[in-house]
């Protein structure tokens, strides 16, 4: 892993809200607005961002943990912005503080953990290896 960045390092993922993103469960639709776990995937990827660029060939990040806490509303076709901002880099572990905001108007905060590991060893842990 090529250590490259350093805390308070920052990387903002920008999105539309889709229809995909929306609150349903079953193919029933809750409501119109972003969903806590379509904002927990792209909080995940908004951290990756980091990784993509830090890994090497035969490496590849997983997720350790992830915490998101839903404050407003976002609504499809509204835009929102995603920062991902390094807390710690410890060893092989990468932790951000995330934050999705839509104009000025927070929508979630949250963090998330990652550790690049060996794609080896990944597999071995996956049972494909």
């Amino acid at each position: 892993m090529n250590v490259i960045f350093k805390p308070g390092d920052v990387k903002i993922y920008t999105k539309v809200v889709t229809e995909q993103d929306v609150a349903a469960f079953h193919g029933v639709v809750l409501h119109p607005v972003y969903a806590t776990f379509s904002l927990a995937r792209d909080f995940e990827w908004s951290s990756r961002q980091f990784f993509l660029e830090m890994k090497e060939e035969d490496e590849e990040g997983v997720g350790t943990f992830l915490s998101v806490e839903h404050k407003s509303p976002a609504k499809v076709g509204e835009e929102v912005t995603i920062s991902a901002t390094i807390e710690t880099i410890r060893g092989n572990e990468l932790i951000c503080i995330i934050e999705a905001r839509s104009g000025d108007r927070i929508i979630a905060s949250g963090k998330t953990g990652q550790k690049m590991l060996k794609k080896e060893k990944l597999k071995k842990l996956f049972g494909n290896g």
